[in-house]
């Protein structure tokens, strides 16, 4: 289940996990690292600029059984969703 741009726009996420200007791996070790402070159901944005994390974010929310629920990039910065399942 993909969310829309202006959906995406609209989720006040209480964990941002600012990974700009980090190559890859470090925005999904940032994620991996900030995810246990996020409760089950809330929601986790992670901000990049590396563009491989565009792969790694959805890849490993799968493993993990997280629900990516989309990305969007604005202004250089890919702004990528994810709720946290178990």
């Amino acid at each position: 289940m993909s969310a829309t741009v202006e959906e995406l726009k609209s989720i006040a996420s209480p964990v941002v996990v600012d990974a700009r200007g980090v190559s890859c791996p470090g925005p999904i070790l940032a994620a991996k690292k900030q995810i246990g402070g996020v409760g089950v159901g809330n929601v986790m944005e992670v901000l990049a600029t590396d563009s491989g994390t565009l792969k790694d974010i959805p890849a490993w929310c799968k493993k993990m059984g997280h629900d990516f629920l989309g990305s969007f990039d604005e202004a250089g910065s890919i702004h990528l969703f994810l709720r946290k399942a178990k």
